[in-house]
């Protein structure tokens, strides 16, 4: 059943993946279908090689940075952002098999370790707020500043292909539901019946919850199962599409034409390092957050990742590395470890079988795909919420009585939710623990990674501000 919740709680991405990716032309049943295998390989991969209960898919927010920011404001096409995310993987697999990332993770202060588990806590919550739609947000005119990737005109009216995606500054607000709209409701009595089950330690009671909510929305809205499009879901028609998506990455409007203008070159580079540079700390983010949390990582297995190899945690980073070109063969950007796996692991997975039972859903998502629509938002959004209420007790083991402290790890943490972006938070944490080191002359408890990493961040941060 861990398996089986762990699914559920990420089983949005098959449908969010290609609704993102298809605006950058892709097709979307080609793009839906290698959400499928990529997530499913992926997932059997990481299960069977690492026996770890963790869970892979395209990630949310480097599928965004791929259509909003490489396809439509740099201006590659979508072939040739898929041949990059390919070299990520390629890189990413380098630098683990070289043991750089693990030297990475070991020179994480544990403070900072335990701040980011708590911190991914948050932000899985966060995630499952906004999916219960327990909280909405409110932006005028004013606020807005770009619309599509491109600056907000005020004068424009008309926008071809109507608006896909807007931005907005910090004017804008978040407000309390109204607790009218059905979907609220429903996602309440899903977070009531959860909390009750959970506190009453029930086995099973995350998948429980997911499922009594949905057949609830079944019972109140029967027209949802007759509204199912089965033509326009069709094997066929998918598998068509994916043939246009298969091995795009190395065509002639891939690869071939990724490197055949050298003026571009820099930029390619810059790219490329970006997308590397959020995949791996994202990942690193969902190890140590919910791997030591859990117990799924020992401190041990933390401690001594850099001097000791084929630890569980050496494998399950391999494990990962391997998604991210596997993702980009098929026709997706970078498949990476689900946060959400943490909602298997509190059901008790604890071994790569619930990794395995995760895949196999991916893969029967072939043949049900229009029914998997029917298990709404509502539903997994109370088991994000309250996995990331458990995860938030790692926060006990921070020093938060060592000011020096308690900057890194706040920004680690509470700010990863308020960036909406795990690596954002890693981030903004080791920079400011460089920062809070060096003034209180402790400079030399910085490890040199901490150190390099955060200069890398920094300028992360200005070229993308210049692209």
């Amino acid at each position: 059943m861990a398996g089986i919740s762990t699914f559920f709680a990420m089983s949005y991405i098959i449908f969010v993946n290609p609704a993102i990716l298809s605006q950058t032309g892709m097709p979307y049943q080609g793009v839906f279908l290698a959400t499928l295998f990529a997530s499913g390989i992926a997932t059997l991969f990481i299960g069977l090689y690492a026996n770890v209960p963790y869970a892979l898919a395209p990630g949310m927010g480097l599928n965004a940075f791929f259509t909003f920011t490489v396809v439509m404001g740099l201006g590659f096409t979508w072939q040739e952002a898929l041949a990059m995310v390919f070299i990520c993987g390629l890189v990413n697999i380098a630098i683990t098999v070289t043991n750089i990332r693990r030297v990475i993770i070991s020179a994480i202060p544990e403070s900072i370790q335990h701040a980011i588990s708590g911190g991914i806590g948050v932000f899985i919550a966060y995630i499952g707020v906004k999916s219960a739609n327990l909280i909405h947000f409110q932006a005028d005119a004013a606020a807005i500043t770009q619309i599509n990737g491109a600056p907000y005109d005020a004068s424009q009216q008309v926008y071809e292909g109507g608006v896909q995606a807007f931005a907005s500054n910090g004017s804008t607000l978040p407000q309390i539901a109204s607790f009218t709209e059905p979907s609220t409701l429903l996602a309440l009595f899903g977070l009531v019946l959860t909390v009750i089950l959970m506190a009453k330690n029930i086995q099973g009671a995350i998948l429980i919850g997911i499922v009594a909510t949905t057949a609830l929305q079944l019972m109140i809205n029967p027209s949802l199962i007759q509204s199912i499009d089965f033509a326009q879901a069709g094997l066929a028609n998918s598998f068509k599409e994916l043939g246009i998506t298969f091995g795009a990455a190395f065509g002639s409007e891939g690869l071939l034409s990724l490197f055949s203008d050298p003026s571009r070159l820099p930029l390619v580079l810059v790219t490329i390092f970006a997308f590397s540079l959020s995949d791996i700390f994202d990942t690193i983010g969902t190890f140590i957050g919910t791997g030591r949390a859990t117990g799924i990582f020992s401190k041990e297995d933390i401690d001594n990742l850099d001097t000791r190899s084929n630890t569980k945690l050496d494998k399950a980073l391999f494990g990962d590395v391997v998604g991210t070109s596997m993702g980009a063969i098929f026709g997706t950007s970078n498949t990476t470890v689900f946060a959400e796996s943490s909602v298997g692991i509190a059901a008790g997975g604890r071994t790569g079988l619930t990794s395995l039972a995760t895949g196999i859903c991916f893969f029967l998502c072939i043949f049900i795909a229009p029914f998997i629509g029917l298990v709404p938002a509502s539903a997994t959004a109370p088991a994000l919420i309250l996995v990331g209420v458990l995860m938030m007790s790692s926060f006990r083991e921070v020093e938060w009585g060592d000011f020096s402290i308690a900057v890194p790890a706040f920004f680690a943490s509470i700010f990863m939710a308020y960036s909406y972006s795990i690596s954002n938070g890693i981030a903004a944490g080791f920079i400011f623990y460089c920062l809070t080191m060096t003034v209180t002359k402790r400079a030399k408890e910085v490890h040199p990674v901490i150190s390099g990493a955060s200069i890398l961040f920094i300028l992360n941060y200005i070229i993308m501000a210049y692209l």
